[in-house]
């Protein structure tokens, strides 16, 4: 009963932000709503913002704290995932894959369904940004009569370019929630913070979109109408035209560096333009103000929180108490863990090795079970790279007698949804095999309990050479050699 409250309350508090959101750019909600709220919020120590931080920032931070009570409730009661009752079959229904193409990739039903209420939503705040603009340049009509028609389209023309920057705001509102890997809001919904990467990919595709039209946009009308000297405007009470341009030098350069072939080809290079996101965050403000940071305030301030109980955990070193080292150049590492700590199958590592660099994370799928081995973690790692190839040449040497591994993680699913199947079909290809040993092992474990049904399983899996087929060891755990 608590947490069907809890949920109701969740789910009513979301409603109403997004319902914010819809509201935002209509005249009722700048004519009526506004000045009501600002009348009563103002007076009180959030000052001018009262409104923006009622309105846009506390549900979401509420959401998220409700939601870690959720979470621990649910977490409380015995995990029943073999025997819950299955989905209906319009739930099944909309978790079907919608399209399989690229560049998108695989989009289900349901993704498909929020994706195009998503847009819609970001028509309908630019079609009301604009009637609403050029409803006020129609009133100075009398104005415009004396201007000449070129003179009115390039108002018009800059209006555009700014409602543009407008809806990217939107965009930028919710760009920060699936990269927050340990996001309450992420377990709420069943998501986690891998599945969901492809979601602040699309959000970051769209805003830069947006944010580049914009700029081209202002730039263009500062030059039609002979104003280039506002490009080096800084101003201390209105919008600093400077500011904005050089977050918008930070944002295209995470943007060029994060398009598929060069991340794919420079990784690196992407990895570390993409930590320019704080100087971008913080001219960004100074260009758009404190209005529009509180309300893009939420998503920002649970990231950093995320990001500093992260640091906080990867900062200590992990217990190594062995490895493994395969002949198809994969190696096995067992961590100790505590028992209190539990995982579900699938769940991503990330792990550095100061020894060959400070400042590399990489993930890695969790192939130990944490039933089976409750006092051991395992992931395993394929020389391809050339991070991974000198951590296998260090460990295959005889020489090395320690070495120093900090970890982050593991982060997963919330529960084990595999297990409500009939039957499993797994398919996979060299290194991919990973996620499907967690499986099995979790499988393996299930089948001995009493009266506890598992599905049947066929496992399809592909290597390209026969030394890889080693790799087939790993889906029993044995013993390893003490490191």
């Amino acid at each position: 009963m608590k947490k069907m409250i809890i949920k109701l309350i969740l789910l009513v508090v979301l409603v109403g932000w997004l319902i914010v959101w819809i509201m935002l750019p209509t005249k009722l909600y700048k004519n009526t709503w506004t000045p009501k709220l600002q009348g009563n919020l103002n007076s009180t120590y959030f000052g001018v913002q009262g409104t923006n931080m009622l309105l846009f920032a506390f549900p979401m931070m509420f959401v998220a704290a409700l939601s870690c009570v959720y979470l621990h409730l649910v977490q409380r009661k015995p995990n029943n995932d073999a025997t819950a009752i299955r989905s209906p079959a319009a739930a099944g229904f909309w978790r079907r894959p919608a399209i399989v193409k690229a560049p998108l990739g695989i989009i289900t039903g349901m993704e498909l369904g929020f994706g195009v209420m998503f847009i819609a939503l970001l028509v309908w705040a630019l079609a009301n940004f604009l009637i609403t603009s050029f409803a006020n340049l129609h009133m100075h009509m009398d104005m415009m009569t004396m201007m000449s028609m070129d003179k009115v389209w390039q108002a018009k023309f800059r209006s555009v370019s700014l409602r543009l920057g407008y809806v990217g705001n939107i965009c930028w509102a919710f760009l920060f929630f699936p990269v927050t890997r340990s996001s309450s809001i992420l377990h709420f919904f069943g998501l986690t913070s891998e599945s969901s990467i492809k979601y602040h990919i699309w959000l970051g595709h769209l805003s830069m979109l947006l944010f580049a039209v914009h700029t081209v946009g202002f730039i263009t009308y500062w030059a039609m109408t002979h104003q280039m000297a506002l490009m080096l405007e800084w101003s201390q009470t209105y919008v600093s035209n400077v500011a904005g341009e050089i977050a918008i030098l930070f944002a295209m350069a995470m943007w060029v560096t994060s398009i598929p072939r060069v991340r794919r080809k420079m990784f690196e290079v992407f990895y570390y333009t993409h930590h320019l996101y704080p100087l971008f965050i913080l001219f960004y403000v100074l260009h758009v103000g404190a209005s529009y940071f509180c309300m893009i305030l939420p998503g920002i301030f649970l990231f950093i929180i995320d990001r500093y109980l992260r640091f906080l955990q990867s900062s200590r070193h992990a217990a190594l108490v062995s490895a493994r080292v395969l002949p198809c150049e994969t190696i096995e590492l067992n961590f100790s863990k505590n028992r209190g700590l539990d995982y579900n199958p699938t769940s991503i590592l990330f792990i550095n090795v100061p020894s060959i660099s400070k400042l590399q994370w990489h993930p890695f799928t969790v192939t130990s079970n944490a039933n089976m081995e409750a006092d051991k973690l395992s992931i395993v790692i394929k020389s391809l790279g050339s991070w991974s190839q000198k951590l296998y040449k260090e460990l295959a040497s005889n020489s090395v007698e320690h070495i120093q591994v900090s970890v982050e993680g593991p982060y997963g699913p919330t529960s084990s949804h595999f297990l409500r199947h009939e039957g499993l079909v797994m398919i996979s290809g060299g290194s991919g095999i990973t996620p499907m040993i967690s499986i099995i092992r979790e499988i393996i474990f299930q089948s001995i309990k009493p009266d506890c049904h598992v599905p049947s399983v066929r496992l399809i899996c592909a290597f390209k050479n026969s030394a890889d087929l080693s790799m087939l060891q790993l889906l029993l755990p044995i013993s390893s050699t003490p490191f």
